[in-house]
């Protein structure tokens, strides 16, 4: 039988496929992805536990730990087992992961009086100073300049010039209106038996002057506070620092106003 040349052959071709053969799965990427973050952490917490006091750490371990006691009591607690439970709630404070009403708190309670007591002691000076109380140790037309306030540092007393009136004249010669406002103070300061600070404040002194005197009579004016209050009774034992500021805390916009020319005399917290 004649074979038929001009038929094209016919060519099977096979492919092998192997699934999941070798290294082309994925499986373990994400292996290696947990154990990179595993060791992402474990390096994030030696760095923690380098990088941080003993009371940074309490705070971090606090954070992820209960902050309030669950119940007063439980099983386990001074029980057949002698044991103590965590949610105690005697335990919880005492190992530093919660709060409780059964904690002392007689520390606190001292420090609260205390600032209250010293906050009605501020106040009854500042009745007896400025006459709100009643009489007052300066009379009214030396009232307009005086202001008192309470800072964190104490109670302030500011007495300053008013355009008409100075407190000092020649740079740092006490005014008879200052010499009344500091035996005032010194009365006054009997109320108290806090230390005392007394800074010096004046204005800018206008550029056309050769010397620039500011400093100077920031210092004399403070010391010439203090060693009036100690010549009028005061004890010099209570003299905390005395300091001189210049010009450079202007008590208002206009670095040259009389406003600025002042004495700040503070009775210290304790």
């Amino acid at each position: 039988m004649a074979t038929d040349r001009n038929v094209a052959p016919v060519i099977i071709k096979r492919k092998k496929v192997i699934a999941g053969g070798g290294h082309h799965g994925g499986a373990w990427k994400v292996a290696y992805a947990d154990f990179v973050t595993a060791m992402m952490a474990f390096f994030m917490l030696m760095w923690l536990l380098n990088a941080t006091t003993e009371k940074q750490r309490k705070g971090i371990a606090d954070y992820f730990s209960p902050t309030a006691p669950i119940s007063r009591l439980s099983s386990g607690s001074d029980g057949m087992m002698m044991g103590e439970s965590i949610f105690a709630a005697d335990v919880l404070p005492r190992m530093g992961v919660g709060a409780s009403s059964l904690q002392d708190t007689t520390g606190d309670a001292a420090d609260k009086s205390a600032d209250n007591a010293q906050s009605d002691a501020f106040k009854e000076v500042q009745d007896v100073l400025l006459g709100l109380g009643g009489e007052s140790l300066l009379e009214d037309r030396w009232l307009r300049h005086v202001v008192t306030r309470v800072t964190d540092e104490g109670l302030v007393l500011e007495f300053f010039d008013m355009p008409d009136v100075p407190l000092f004249t020649d740079g740092a010669e006490p005014t008879k209106l200052m010499h009344e406002i500091a035996y005032a103070v010194q009365e006054v300061s009997k109320l108290l038996s806090n230390r005392i600070a007394i800074e010096g404040h004046v204005a800018k002194v206008p550029v056309v002057r050769l010397d620039d005197p500011v400093w100077d009579w920031s210092a004399e004016r403070a010391f010439v506070v203090s060693d009036l209050l100690v010549e009028y009774g005061l004890p010099q034992d209570r003299l905390r620092r005395v300091t001189a500021y210049g010009d450079r805390e202007p008590a208002v916009d206009n670095p040259m106003a009389p406003r600025n020319n002042r004495i700040e005399l503070i009775y210290l917290r304790y």
